[in-house]
């Protein structure tokens, strides 16, 4: 099938080259040059691993190709996918749009035959409704029909989970439109990945839907894991306790500093706000928002008390920058609000991440930034563990203790083992292990 694909970003990219991949003639188009043109030469604008090969591998075959031109790309493709970015917008946290309508009204110039036009970017509940009246007003000899097909994508694992994905939720009530998008993913067929058909609409909220009950079981064993520190239990065996409940599951039970990236922050503010315009608050949702934006901060405090209640003239050392590991997304990154709390309370900060250090450098112009983990720690008060990097779950302790001025270690991904940190003279400070400054009450 010939297909488009409106954006180069993250969705879009990843998207783009994994339906190339299955056989499909795939075009990606991006209206910033720059982004075109290293495309082109093979460079990515971001990571991912698996990507570059992935790209590369279709763009050899023919199969994958890369230009700004939109009108030719759309005309006599069979189905056009939306995956340009929707971020919040200032001031009320409800989705901006605008790329969305913009894109919208190019393709409706652009259209010949019918076409299927297919909202992969993340959007409230009745985009679809409006894009289609974009196109219809625009174009309205058209033969089109919208249909909607949220991303699950997660950065780090998101050509494993395209090519290898729980469901795909497809949108529509055209048969023609249903049609194409079985074709679309008919390779599929062979991982037996289910195709759940629903409403529009339906499908819109079931993203959001997702996301946010993900958002709400991070943020509930994160608020677990105060409540142990405060009684002396142990985070990581509660959630294995009640993560091996069946109706539980396993999944997004890892106590941390904090949820970030560029999903669940953005979409649970917009579905807050779309329940508030419809009269029907989500005040779980709105909760989850509210404490999860207060923890990031309450981890620079949680470094502070660890150093003896005051960082001031020490060096904290930050190993781990982005959201995540496997990503060079900074946006929402925990590390952001760590940094700045520490720096509030008068520590100089040094920092070092496998992947996201030039993406953190206009964030954190006052942060200076080491080669590797072990340049990073030299002389430094406190090293914090702020992102699960692979490279970090098997540091040298033995070195990284030698290299530091104090030998405090907080580790905020619990990936470490307390008994083993203390036998190599570290001061170890986890996040939901036991040892709360209140003893736990007496029965």
């Amino acid at each position: 099938m010939r297909i488009a694909m409106i954006g180069a970003g993250y969705v879009g990219l990843v998207s783009g080259a994994c339906l190339a991949d299955f056989g499909h003639d795939v075009v990606c188009i991006d209206n910033d040059p720059a982004k075109i043109e290293a495309l082109e030469a093979g460079r990515m604008p971001i990571y991912e691993p698996g990507l570059e090969s992935l790209v590369s591998d279709n763009v050899r075959q023919g199969r994958l190709s890369f230009r700004t031109d939109l009108r030719e790309a759309v005309s006599g493709a069979d189905a056009v996918f939306i995956a340009v970015g929707t971020p919040s917008r200032r001031g009320d946290g409800f989705a901006d749009l605008s790329f969305v309508h913009e894109a919208a009204r190019e393709i409706a110039g652009a259209l010949t035959g019918y076409t299927v036009v297919v909202t992969k970017s993340t959007v409230p509940v009745g985009t679809g409704d409006e894009v289609e009246r974009i196109i219809r007003e625009t174009a309205p000899q058209a033969d089109f029909a919208v249909v909607s097909n949220p991303e699950f994508l997660r950065e780090g694992a998101a050509i494993g989970d395209f090519k290898r994905p729980d469901r795909i939720v497809v949108g529509t009530e055209d048969p023609r439109a249903e049609a194409v998008m079985r074709e679309v993913y008919r390779p599929l067929y062979l991982n037996a990945s289910p195709i759940l058909v629903t409403g529009r609409r339906t499908a819109e909220l079931t993203k959001y839907a997702a996301n946010a009950f993900l958002a709400v079981k991070i943020t509930f064993i994160n608020e677990m894991a105060d409540l142990c520190e405060a009684v002396g239990a142990d985070v990581q065996q509660v959630a294995r306790g009640i993560g091996l409940d069946g109706r539980i599951g396993t999944k997004f039970l890892h106590a941390g500093p904090g949820y970030g990236g560029s999903c669940f922050p953005k979409d649970t503010l917009a579905l807050a706000k779309t329940a508030q315009d419809h009269g029907m608050p989500l005040r779980i949702v709105e909760t989850v928002v509210a404490v999860n934006d207060q923890r990031k901060r309450a981890m620079a405090r949680k470094v502070i008390r660890a150093c003896g209640g005051s960082v001031r003239g020490k060096t904290i050392a930050l190993l781990g920058l982005t959201f995540k590991p496997d990503t060079d997304d900074m946006r929402e990154a925990p590390s952001l609000a760590i940094a700045a709390g520490l720096q509030d309370g008068g520590a100089k900060v040094r920092a070092y991440d496998p992947e996201g250090m030039e993406q953190a450098r206009a964030l954190l112009p006052s942060v200076s930034f080491a080669e590797d983990a072990y340049s990073c720690a030299e002389d430094a008060d406190a090293i914090v563990i702020v992102t699960e990097w692979n490279a970090f779950r098997a540091l040298d302790l033995k070195r990284l203790r030698g290299v530091m001025r104090t030998p405090i270690l907080v580790d905020l991904r619990n990936i470490y083992d307390p008994v083993t940190a203390a036998q190599h003279g570290f001061a170890y400070q986890g996040v939901g292990r036991g040892g709360g400054d209140e003893p736990a009450p007496v029965a």
